[in-house]
């Protein structure tokens, strides 16, 4: 028998409270708001079912979920690490390294784009624009940008993530 899939009460609040912004009839402007919240509450991915709840939830079709939740690449659509290495990967920070910093994750790691360690530690995420390129090369962990990267400082941030130091936001 399958887990029914449902938000914590407090997480149900706060969707409907997302919600009560938006006229009646336009309860997918809410889809951004609520695909992160059930992200986060449902293991750090959104499977099929998650996603399919989130369009009940919001009375629209799952498709219109699908679409929004695949577009986007701060969404998961397979279960991840705890911290996911978002590197860009763009004009700026190619110029400026960020192969480099790419392919020493990679090998440090021994994951390829897209894996996860064995351990479940870490996710290497290739990313498209960050938005940083005056601060190049640069990666996202959590909601927070580290700059300038170097080999060195790579490595610090691994560090500090394998021993619990690093807060995702």
């Amino acid at each position: 028998m399958s887990e029914t899939i449902a938000f914590k009460p407090e997480s149900l609040a706060q969707v409907h409270k997302i919600m009560a912004r938006y006229p009646e009839g336009r309860q997918k402007s809410a889809l951004l708001p609520v695909l992160h919240i059930a992200q986060k509450e449902f293991g750090g991915w959104l499977d099929v079912p998650v996603m399919d709840y989130v369009a009940e939830l919001l009375s629209i079709k799952p498709i219109e979920v699908y679409e929004v939740a695949t577009f986007y690449t701060m969404f998961n659509m397979k279960p991840v690490g705890k911290y996911v290495l978002e590197v860009c990967r763009t004009g700026p920070c190619m110029v400026c390294g960020s192969e480099k910093i790419l392919d020493h994750i990679r090998t440090k790691l021994n994951i390829k784009d897209g894996e996860t360690t064995e351990d479940g530690m870490f996710t290497l995420k290739p990313a498209e624009c960050l938005g940083a390129c005056g601060y190049a090369p640069m990666l996202q962990l959590g909601k927070f940008f580290h700059e300038n990267l170097t080999i060195e400082k790579v490595d610090e941030i691994l560090d500090l993530c394998r021993a619990g130091q690093v807060d995702l936001g």
